[in-house]
């Protein structure tokens, strides 16, 4: 097995991933790892912007409070600060670096999105805001000599001894190479799980590969039961799907259902910008009572040539599919953002040393039940930062273990590896998507079972590593589904359709533990 050394291991590639390697090349030699390429990233594929206060008119404390109420009491207090009041700093030195966001008249323009009280949503080419920050990113860490890039590297492995991390192990599956990554320390950026359902905006790489390499290293894992429906995503029979961004309801589109009829107003004061889990769960409900499996999203009563000039993409891509982005866009929800994660500290730190997550992966704190729009590529700058800031401070490592085992790929196994994933998506869409109940949820545990006894795992083969990850994650979300039996934010369950206080709590697992419900982090008195 080839080996190599680095001072930092960064594993992943969206946007948490990029600003991890960036930063970490100021103190030392950086691995970028990516089982794709570079580019290749829920981040890439963000549309709706990066929320900060930039505005004279608008407070880090006002941030704060849309952030604690989108989480539904979940929110730790300590995390949140640390997001509204230095994200303005991570968005000033981006901009200072070179980054572009959209402007009017020469100043910020800032969009408007669900769950916020102000318009501080930043964004970049209209809708393309994820896509034009991974890009500016990459560019900068290809211009540092001292990071190094591997693309088509799939990391299987953590090494991890005596609750101490060491690297990691990847295998490239094009030239049956793999490769032993030494660090002081290891970055985990690896993004959600949303694509192990059937009906997600992410790409189908973004399947929980983290979790289920933290998780079987030692990690506590939190709140996976959240997971967050964009209620608006393009709807066809055929399941092709993207994105119809938020903030195309902040400039005023309206949700109908087949009668015509907007149904948002009666629900939420808000309406269509009604916090995501209502839009999606309001959505679906109307579905249930009609015929078509979507709703509308009207845009007739909007400026056509101000729609098309503020999301282009969106209007290239309805355009393509046959759709007048300025009439109305056929919607339904699907599977977008991991609300929990690997449970993490202030400064990204695991309870394995050495071993760091930020970005969708981690579990911060910071969204709670309900991730407010578009704090999510804020949280990858200010905890990215933090995460490399303290790992800095740390020392050598000592003695490295063992690290000789590799992995193999067994091309005969691939149809039956695709054939068993595709089975899973569609049994977590159907019981573990936006509305659960206990019964249905057991069901699940029952089918993941027998598809562990259905496929001719082999130790250390490509495969079969991939399906029992995929395996493992989906336990996870169920049995934390399970658990929290009661209905909040992105976790809904219609046996239990009420908040309870005394689950005003975090639920933590852990390898060979039972699942556990940890307190929230409240403001401590001045």
């Amino acid at each position: 097995m080839l080996q190599k050394q680095f001072d930092f291991l960064i594993i992943g590639s969206g946007l948490a991933g990029l600003y991890s390697a960036f930063t970490a090349a100021k103190y030392g030699t950086v691995a970028l790892v990516t089982k794709t390429e570079l580019d290749v990233s829920n981040s890439y594929h963000a549309q709706g912007g990066i929320a900060a206060v930039t505005d004279a008119n608008d407070f880090p404390k006002d941030h704060m409070n849309d952030t604690m109420t989108a989480g539904r009491g979940l929110c730790d207090y300590t995390p949140v600060e640390i997001l509204v009041n230095e994200g303005p700093d991570r968005i000033k030195e981006l901009i200072e670096m070179g980054m572009e966001f959209d402007r009017i008249n020469g100043e910020l323009a800032l969009a408007l999105e669900g769950g916020h009280m102000k318009r501080r949503v930043l964004h970049a080419g209209g809708d393309a805001t994820g896509k034009k920050m991974v890009q500016f990113l990459i560019k900068q860490v290809k211009s540092k000599s001292n990071i190094q890039v591997f693309e088509q590297h799939m990391v299987y492995e953590l090494l991890v001894q005596n609750k101490q991390c060491f690297g990691a192990k990847s295998y490239n599956k094009e030239r049956d190479e793999n490769l032993c990554l030494l660090a002081n320390a290891t970055i985990l950026a690896l993004g959600g799980t949303s694509a192990i359902y059937q009906r997600t905006t992410n790409p189908e790489t973004t399947v929980g590969d983290g979790i289920a390499l933290a998780y079987q290293a030692g990690a506590q894992i939190m709140d996976m039961e959240f997971i967050q429906f964009h209620p608006s995503s393009f709807y066809t029979e055929k399941g092709y799907t993207f994105l119809i961004s938020e903030a195309v309801r902040g400039e005023g589109a309206q949700l109908l259902n087949a009668r015509g009829e907007r149904f948002m107003s009666s629900i939420h004061p808000l309406a269509e910008l009604a916090p995501r889990d209502i839009v999606a769960r309001s959505i679906f409900n109307e579905i249930q009572m009609q015929k078509e499996d979507f709703v509308r999203l009207s845009l007739k009563h909007l400026d056509a040539e101000k729609m098309v000039s503020r999301f282009p993409s969106i209007h290239q891509k309805c355009q393509k599919a046959g759709v007048d982005m300025s009439q109305e866009i056929p919607v339904a929800p699907a599977a977008h953002y991991m609300v929990g994660g690997i449970k993490t500290g202030r400064h990204g730190e695991t309870n394995i040393q050495n071993l760091y997550a930020c970005g969708e992966l981690a579990a911060s704190g910071v969204m709670g039940a309900n991730r407010l729009a578009s704090n999510s590529l804020l949280e990858c700058l200010v905890f990215g930062k933090r995460a490399i800031e303290h790992a800095n401070q740390n020392g050598k490592l000592s003695k490295v273990p063992d690290n000789s085992q590799a992995i193999c790929c067994k091309e005969d196994l691939s149809y039956l590896f695709l054939e068993k994933s595709n089975q899973i998506a569609k049994l977590m869409n159907s019981h573990v998507g936006i509305i659960r109940e206990e019964k249905q949820l057991i069901e699940v545990l029952e089918q993941l079972h027998q598809f562990k006894n259905s496929f001719p795992f082999e130790e250390n083969e490509f495969f079969s590593l991939r399906l029992q990850n995929l395996i493992q994650v989906c336990e996870l979300l169920t049995k934390a589904a399970i658990a929290r039996k009661e209905s909040r934010g992105g976790h809904y369950r219609k046996d239990f359709d009420q908040e309870k206080e005394n689950f005003l709590a975090h639920s933590v697992q852990q390898i060979n533990k039972e699942i556990t419900f940890v307190p929230v982090e409240q403001k401590t008195q001045d």
